[in-house]
């Protein structure tokens, strides 16, 4: 198994504010709530990704989880998702995305959502 980092992926207040960071970036791929840069750089409306990720949008912080979430790939998905669940705090095993991902999450021991997907 073989991970690799995609993004760092920055949660933002609704799509509003996409086009408002995104200016000046080539697009090369947009989710509706999710927005992909040709750069690398990424966008994830927070709330939209909570409720996929938590069920609910965490009280306290606008977001949770420090409004940031690492981005991962591993070609073998599953054995990834076997290393991690005996000492990680999974959010939630494999499940396919919205936008036609596979990806499991979980919180890193500082505090930051880390997800893990299929390349």
């Amino acid at each position: 198994m073989s991970l690799r980092i995609v993004n760092p992926l920055p949660l933002v207040a609704g799509t509003d504010r996409f086009c408002q960071a995104a200016r000046g970036l080539e697009v090369a791929e947009d989710y509706g709530t999710q927005m992909c840069f040709a750069c690398g750089f990424a966008l994830h409306d927070g709330a939209s990704l909570l409720r996929q990720a938590l069920g609910a949008v965490p009280d306290g912080t606008p977001y949770g989880c420090d409004s940031l979430v690492l981005s991962f790939e591993a070609n073998g998905l599953e054995a990834a998702f076997a290393r991690a669940e005996p000492i990680a705090r999974v959010i939630h095993p494999i499940e396919s995305q919205e936008w036609g991902g596979r990806v499991f999450r979980l919180f890193d021991p500082d505090a930051p959502m880390v997800e893990v997907g299929k390349p």
